[in-house]
């Protein structure tokens, strides 16, 4: 019993310490540093800006669309960046400002602290739980975020964040769009860490990333404890290796799942930037979008 013990021991610190070393298909390097906050005012336009939280300024991008109108309530697409890295990486990576310019919604860019968030097996101890819940109530006060509207995607450590934050921010976020990312970690082996508020979930895990099989057993937990139940799910187009998965959820939550045999760990459809797959087959920020659109917060 010893020896079985102190063998999963050490398993689960050899996965915490390759995912904290940055190896989430991401070489090592030291994230640029965003520049400091401005006077905030309510425009369309590219916004870097700062919100105090936890006893230190934490920074972030913000784009509004041209179409932008601070007197309507407005949809919010927060995305978490991968480690280590920072919001103005994963932005030119995710092409998430030109859907938000045809669609009317607000992107912000959150930037981890030390490069990367506290998600569900990496990286550092900052409550980033509680900075998403004051980032979004901070937009939703300055900026006429609609509360109904409010989601969550992230890449790697930002897909694992965007879990964490489901769970743990009750009733915040209608949705999350996990690409390359999973639920997984000691946080996540209670039968009770699922939402209490329904949340939506899309992924998108790609066959030959190394934690593939991290991702898909994660998805099927979350599925098994959530009691999700398959429906009928249209095969993607143009994309005859992709396979699509949905169920609906004993909570009324929907469960969307792409897989990419041929994809590692990366963004399907991103043209450039890190972590790019531009011939993945499908266009997960188009996907993601698609997804959040048809799911408001359910009361």
């Amino acid at each position: 019993m010893r020896r079985t013990v102190a063998v999963l021991t050490g398993m689960v610190l050899a996965v915490v310490a390759t995912a904290c070393g940055g190896d989430r298909g991401q070489p090592r390097g030291t994230p640029a540093t965003s520049p400091s906050g401005v006077v905030e005012r309510p425009a369309p336009g590219d916004h870097r800006l700062t919100l105090a939280h936890g006893g230190t300024d934490r920074s972030y991008l913000l784009h509004a669309p041209p179409g932008y109108d601070p007197a309507r309530p407005t949809a919010l697409v927060i995305a978490l960046h991968f480690y280590p890295g920072n919001g103005a990486r994963l932005r030119k990576t995710a092409g998430l400002d030109a859907v938000a310019d045809r669609e009317n919604f607000l992107v912000a860019y959150p930037d981890g602290r030390n490069g990367g968030f506290n998600a569900l097996i990496c990286c550092g101890t900052t409550d980033d739980v509680g900075f998403l819940r004051d980032l979004t109530a901070h937009l939703v006060r300055t900026w006429r975020v609609d509360p109904d509207r409010v989601y969550l995607t992230g890449i790697s450590n930002g897909g694992d964040m965007s879990f964490r934050a489901a769970v743990e921010a009750e009733g915040l976020f209608a949705a999350i769009g996990v690409v390359s990312g999973g639920y997984s970690g000691p946080r996540t082996a209670p039968e009770s860490y699922v939402p209490r508020r329904p949340v939506s979930v899309i992924t998108f895990i790609g066959g030959q990333d190394r934690y593939a099989e991290v991702f898909t057993e994660g998805v099927r937990t979350w599925q098994r404890r959530l009691r999700c139940t398959p429906v009928p799910a249209a095969p993607p187009a143009g994309a005859p290796r992709v396979t699509r998965t949905d169920a609906r959820c004993g909570d009324g939550s929907d469960v969307t799942v792409y897989s990419l045999p041929d994809m590692g760990h990366s963004w399907p459809g991103a043209p450039g930037g890190e972590l790019a797959a531009p011939d993945a087959g499908l266009d997960a920020t188009a996907l993601v979008w698609d997804f959040f659109a048809a799911h408001p917060r359910r009361r």
